[in-house]
């Protein structure tokens, strides 16, 4: 038995034969995510939903000939994306994802940004209730936005997700949505598992078109291909699924490093503190600090270092492998780095310290910022968890970074101090909807013991 896997990730969509016989990922193929529109204002980051949809059938035509006895299509998402779409899943409006800040421009007011005005109309209560997520680039302040300037569509929109929008499009069906992805909305009520009436009250969001709440693997739809019909199941955020593709279990401390990254504990029930609270899969809850400065930081460094050899015309080679020599030979360097460059759960604005002419190099000037990350981490993970090491007996890093980096994992253990493991495979989102397809086809009774299965395989 087999299922197709799409993730549409920021950079990448990506897809794969689940083998559910074998526990295999098989021909995987990527494309990159298409281009961001054109000629829009700096805090904008719109694309056009039919480019998108283009690419993911474009995939699953691609990867259908290789699963011959594909019983049906899961599917996760970066998170955060946003789409009105009709009761058939065509698009109302572009997409904005969770890049799009322009929630941060100064409000008509006068009391600050939209963000700001949004937020003081929110009680500390409301915003703990949703998991202490209230940031800029969630849909509801794209919404917010909206509705402060008089452009929300009403109730003939459908709020949809990225993934729930291309599901809807694929099967010809009305949006519904899961718990993951209704989170990443910024408007769920984690004590109800329901949209918080009260919030979207309080905001001016009530009378729009919000979703259906349908539970994990309920089937949205079929998708028609070549007289075949396959179930599609309600898409998941990216963010579960990555962590359910690294095999997490209790007493282990997540670390995924990639173009963002994130800190995170496996909880058996609903907890609130100095950190996000996050839906998981059995009634279980994630707690974790998001949006802490990783690949996307770096690459501005590489972008900056590049400039000059491409206003040259020179196209640089992959530089990874340099930089990694280089921090590695750098070794311990007195360079302070803060990578903070964009809104992030550490701050919003980077900087450069105690620059001295024998350490301005590339090797001192990513071995700062590899140190910045590694203190990130640290802090964040005694956010979750105060006690420190005691609640956690090792770390599990997953997300491509930090597998392609040994001089960061290894600063980052020297500083934990416990044990390790890696994720199994560097395409641990896919991994993660391979886990699912087992849950959702009915060979596995539980998430957590899809993972346990697949651990258990994997060691072996």
């Amino acid at each position: 038995m087999s299922f197709i896997g799409i993730d549409l990730g920021t950079s990448f969509i990506k897809g794969a034969v689940l083998d559910l016989d074998t526990l295999r990922l098989l021909h995987i193929q990527r494309v990159p995510f298409p281009e961001p529109l054109p000629g829009k204002p700096s805090l904008y980051r719109e694309y056009d939903p039919q480019v998108v949809l283009a690419a993911v059938r474009d995939l699953l035509a691609s990867l259908l000939p290789f699963a011959e006895n594909c019983e049906g299509l899961v599917m996760c998402s970066q998170m955060h994306g946003l789409v009105f779409s009709t009761d058939k899943g065509e698009p109302l409006s572009n997409l904005t994802t969770w890049q799009d800040q322009r929630v941060l421009e100064p409000h008509p007011s006068g009391q600050g940004t939209y963000f700001d005005v949004m937020q003081q109309r929110l009680n500390p209560a409301e915003i703990r209730s949703m998991g202490n997520e209230l940031r800029a680039g969630q849909p509801v302040g794209v919404l917010f936005w909206l509705a402060e300037q008089g452009r929300l569509p009403g109730k003939e929109g459908v709020l949809a997700s990225l993934p729930d929008f291309v599901l809807a499009n694929l099967c010809s069906a009305r949006p519904v949505t899961e718990i993951t992805n209704a989170m990443s909305h910024g408007a769920l009520n984690l004590e109800t598992l329901a949209w918080h009436a009260q919030v979207l009250a309080d905001l001016g969001l009530q009378d729009l078109g919000w979703p259906e709440i349908r539970p994990h693997g309920s089937v949205v739809g079929e998708l028609v291909v070549g007289g075949r019909r396959l179930p599609c199941y309600t898409p998941v955020g990216d963010y579960q699924c990555a962590i359910v593709g690294s095999l997490l279990h209790y007493g282990e401390l997540s670390l995924n490093i990639s173009t963002g990254s994130q800190a995170s504990l496996l909880r058996p029930q609903v907890e609130f503190g100095n950190f996000q609270t996050r839906p998981f899969f059995d009634g279980r809850f994630l707690i974790g600090i998001t949006h802490i400065p990783a690949g996307r930081s770096l690459s501005l460094l590489v972008k900056l270092l590049s400039e000059l050899a491409e206003a040259q015309g020179v196209a640089l080679a992959d530089p990874w492998p340099y930089i990694t020599q280089a921090a590695t030979r750098a070794g311990e360097t007195q360079l302070r780095a803060n990578l903070a460059f964009f809104n992030s759960s550490c701050g919003d604005h980077g900087e450069f310290t105690n620059i001295r002419e024998e350490e301005l190099t590339v090797g001192h000037l990513f071995r700062a910022g590899f140190q910045n990350m590694v203190d990130n981490y640290h802090a964040s993970a005694h956010r979750l968890a105060p006690d420190g090491k005691d609640a956690w007996s090792n770390l599990v890093f997953s997300g491509g970074l930090v597998q392609k980096m040994p001089v960061l994992r290894e600063m980052i253990c020297d500083r934990f101090q416990v044990p390790y493991r890696m994720c199994p495979t560097s395409e641990d989102t896919l991994l993660g909807l391979l886990a699912l397809a087992l849950v959702f086809s009915r060979l596995q009774p539980s998430v957590e013991q899809a993972t346990s299965m697949l651990s258990q395989n994997y060691k072996e």
